[in-house]
């Protein structure tokens, strides 16, 4: 299988996945409830990372069908699209912005592909757990540092890669490390977890493909956070207890810069821009 079908391989079956999901009604398929929409920079941004008002902003929610984000952050005054790669998990974006009256427009693509939007037209991009959908993460950086605005924020949250790497339930020594760092193949599947979503095809990404990429494609990152899950009280196995020997998350702030940056093609490693 060439690289060509062997994306599209992934794209069709996380695509499949998702609308399955939505039939489901996992949990990332309920959109927005009235408490989120009432203070929805509260639901959303705890941190304070977008500075309190994005009224007229244009953001852009990557990755984040399902009914939920979108609806926020058009509750809070944002001109808001969203972009995902399934159908079903768009609907459910429809059905919000219909029964809440909200200007939402809905594009079905893929977040390492986003030619379809114009450039540098977003002051905000929003994109929730999911870059772990596609095996080459810095493709996504270079698309969304395309899209952005110079000084736009892009706020991003990921599968930590040692959470992708580790066994679910832990055995006789605890939870142990199963799948190769070094890797461009899918992490073996798993069912019954919230820690990973069953049908679709999850990559490992680097810390140096999810660091060093953004900073090579035009990023200064301005903060990180590993959101705090671990509950000592958890049953054995259980999401709580893996959480207090393995984040299973990362959130990272950045924003691009004024001249944005491609890497080279041909190089694993462009010049890395520090701050002075």
């Amino acid at each position: 299988m060439d690289s060509q079908s062997s994306w599209t391989h992934v794209h069709e079956q996380n695509r499949k996945a998702w609308d399955r999901l939505v039939d489901q009604r996992n949990r990332f398929a309920r959109p927005a409830s009235d408490q989120d929409c009432h203070d929805p920079l509260a639901a959303v941004d705890g941190l304070g990372w977008l500075g309190g008002n994005i009224e007229g902003k244009e953001l852009l929610c990557l990755a984040a069908g399902g009914g939920r984000q979108s609806a926020i952050y058009a509750s809070a005054g944002a001109r808001v699209t969203v972009v995902d790669i399934s159908p079903g998990m768009l609907e459910l974006d429809r059905e919000v912005a219909r029964e809440r009256r909200l200007d939402i427009h809905v594009v079905e693509a893929s977040m390492d592909d986003l030619r379809g939007l114009t450039a540098q037209s977003f002051d905000i991009v929003i994109h929730p757990v999911s870059t772990c959908y596609v095996p080459d993460v810095v493709r996504v950086f270079q698309q969304v540092a395309r899209v952005l605005k110079g000084g736009g924020v892009y706020i991003s949250q990921h599968k930590s890669p040692v959470s992708l790497q580790a066994t679910i339930k832990p055995g006789d020594g605890g939870y142990v490390i199963q799948s190769p760092y070094y890797s461009k193949q899918a992490v073996p599947k798993v069912s019954g977890t919230s820690l990973r979503e069953e049908g679709c095809l999850e990559f490992v990404h680097r810390w140096e493909e999810i660091i060093g990429g953004m900073c090579r494609c035009g990023f200064v990152i301005e903060d990180l956070v590993e959101p705090m899950h671990a509950k000592p009280e958890s049953p054995r196995g259980e999401f709580g207890h893996r959480a207090q020997f393995i984040a299973p998350y990362l959130r990272i702030k950045a924003r691009r810069r004024e001249q944005a940056v491609t890497p080279s093609s041909d190089s694993n490693h462009g010049e890395l821009w520090l701050p002075q």
